[in-house]
């Protein structure tokens, strides 16, 4: 089957829905497909469009639909999507009626489609391989990773102003890592690190690096406003890192509702309240890092893969 794949995000992005498209190109083509990844659907004869994102994808879902008539599209829903484009936007919607099935990354996901768009959706979480490598601690402090462009919806400083009212005797030290996506940012986070001593902003790193920095880190710190179901999060589940994350719906539908590490959007005093007591209180710390490792079941790569090859099958039935 030859597959267009498409992503608005640029292919050499190592954070986001790039990330996304980049393995699920591997995984279909682990499953005998033949695979292309564009930005933008222009012209050509496919059997199948997978598009990453019903709002930003709607001029490709549009121009495959009129050149490919009877083909299968497949949409994959992101957190704008979910939690904001498809209640608001007439492309989005348009993408959704359009698409023969819809994938969410997390089953909360479902609670904001309607039951008729719901019969056609598909979960898929996704994976990441277990690493096998020693990972070494730093001694000198209690590391704390954030992953996040620096874009107003993932509130990427909140983490670094809520070190700042830790008190003197804690070792917590924020590993902020994500592109300057908008300018505003950057001056803010580089003040930030000027007067915050707690607070590094290492910018855009290497995937490598990222998952390196993320495996020895103590605690992964997840802010935004929304998530369609955060990579990070998974990454950190697999890697043995607990996480502490905004009470979004995309967090509960990877870790569930009654998981204690949440706080509310944008409340600096609950989190720093949260980052000292993960510093602190032993028994919540391995709570958290129990509660995460029985979710790394879930984010198998093996299930992906057998998730999709399902979804492909479910086409062809059609």
């Amino acid at each position: 089957m030859r597959i267009c794949l498409v992503t608005t995000a640029a292919t050499s992005s190592i954070i986001g829905n790039s990330i996304t498209a980049a393995r699920w190109a591997r995984i279909l083509r682990h499953l005998g497909q033949d695979v292309s990844v564009w930005q933008d659907y222009s012209t050509g004869r496919f059997d199948l469009l997978v598009a990453l994102h019903a709002f930003k994808s709607w001029k490709s879902i549009r121009k495959f639909h009129s050149e490919n008539p009877g083909c299968p599209i497949i949409v994959a829903l992101t957190g704008t999507d979910v939690y904001d484009k498809i209640h608001v936007s007439a492309k989005a919607r348009e993408s959704l009626e359009t698409a023969s099935r819809l994938v969410v990354l997390q089953p909360d996901a479902l609670e904001q489609l309607s039951p008729r768009l719901r019969r056609k959706t598909v979960v898929i979480y996704q994976s990441l391989p277990v690493s096998k490598k020693a990972v070494k601690r730093l001694k000198s402090c209690f590391e704390i990773c954030v992953i996040a462009n620096l874009r107003s919806v993932k509130d990427p400083l909140r983490a670094a102003y809520a070190a700042g009212l830790l008190p003197t005797s804690s070792k917590i030290k924020i590993s902020h890592i994500g592109a300057a996506l908008d300018n505003s940012f950057a001056g803010r986070a580089i003040k930030e690190e000027s007067v915050n001593h707690r607070y590094r902003w290492l910018g855009e790193m290497p995937r490598w690096k990222t998952q390196s920095i993320l495996r020895r880190s103590r605690l992964l710190v997840l802010t935004s406003k929304m998530e369609g179901g955060a990579n990070v999060v998974s990454e950190a589940i697999v890697s043995s890192v607990p996480v502490i994350s905004t009470r979004i719906s995309g967090s509960i539908g990877m870790l569930g509702d009654e998981y204690p590490g949440y706080f509310p959007y944008g409340d600096t005093r609950s989190l720093a309240k949260l980052l000292h007591r993960t510093e602190c209180d032993k028994d919540f710390y391995n709570e958290l890092k129990l509660l995460c490792k029985n979710k790394r079941k879930l984010f198998r790569p093996a299930n992906e893969a057998k998730a999709w090859r399902e979804l492909l099958e479910s086409l062809q039935r059609d």
